[in-house]
């Protein structure tokens, strides 16, 4: 029943995890309680004949009893998800890659830098809505908007994080194992949001260093990617409908 969230492919998701099904199952027995107490009240105080109707302006002891409760469960919640937010949103690993993503209506930009190893300048190579990263290393992405707020999300890492116009925001992941993944846009962001879909491919280190030796080439020797790369049409970086040029793309 509570195992059905998206395979957990990042090394912080099994804390994500944790705290969800935590709020998941309070929650659940929250409104059990409460649908068992109406059902009840519905049957206990439905109208009867020469049964004259008795009302009450309410119990203080109930109504500080049903505001403590949540409160204590809130603090309680704040104080075991501290840790995980700490780790996840205020202290950044050293970075194995780092790629800056940026969303607009409605796709996704992803820009590697060039050989020269910085962003922003003319040998920066760009896809659309295709993200390499190697296993087991630690990505940095620099997160921007050019129009409205999106939100890059990544199910199968635990990653959710809001770009906001005019604003770099930085996230980071670690994938544990290869394959392709989706990236979806967690916010709606205007008629064409359904179209807002990417995907992250996770290769070995070593299919990542063939993969990006491929995607700095010209695109008829790029064309020639190692095998277990994604083809041209699946948004594979040898694809040149994936493959801008920086320059004319800016």
């Amino acid at each position: 029943m509570l195992r059905w969230l998206p395979e957990n492919v990042s090394t912080y998701g099994e804390s994500v995890d944790s705290l969800f099904y935590l709020v998941y199952v309070i929650t659940g027995v929250t409104f059990l309680l409460v649908a068992a107490t109406m059902v009840a009240f519905l049957i206990l105080y439905r109208k009867r004949e020469g049964v004259r109707a008795h009302y009450t302006h309410g119990n203080k002891t109930l109504e500080v009893v049903w505001t403590i409760v949540p409160c204590i469960i809130l603090v309680v919640l704040t104080i075991i998800s501290v840790p995980g937010w700490r780790h996840i949103k205020m202290y950044f690993p050293e970075p194995d890659v780092t790629v800056r993503v940026i969303g607009k209506q409605f796709n996704w930009r992803m820009i590697y830098p060039g050989p020269d190893g910085s962003l922003g300048t003319d040998d920066d190579l760009e896809l659309a809505n295709d993200l390499h990263v190697p296993v087991d290393s630690n990505v940095i992405v620099e997160l921007q908007s050019e129009d409205v707020i999106h939100s890059f999300f990544l199910p199968h890492l635990r990653l959710k994080q809001d770009t906001l116009p005019g604003k770099t925001i930085k996230a980071w992941f670690n994938a544990t194992k290869t394959g392709k993944y989706e990236i979806a846009c967690a916010e709606l962001c205007g008629f064409g949001h359904y179209n807002m879909r990417g995907f992250l491919t996770v290769h070995t280190k070593e299919e990542y260093e063939a993969w990006l030796a491929s995607a700095y080439q010209p695109e008829e020797q790029a064309a020639a990617a190692p095998a277990g790369m994604a083809p041209a049409g699946e948004g594979g970086a040898g694809a040149a409908q994936a493959t801008f040029d920086a320059r004319g793309a800016r």
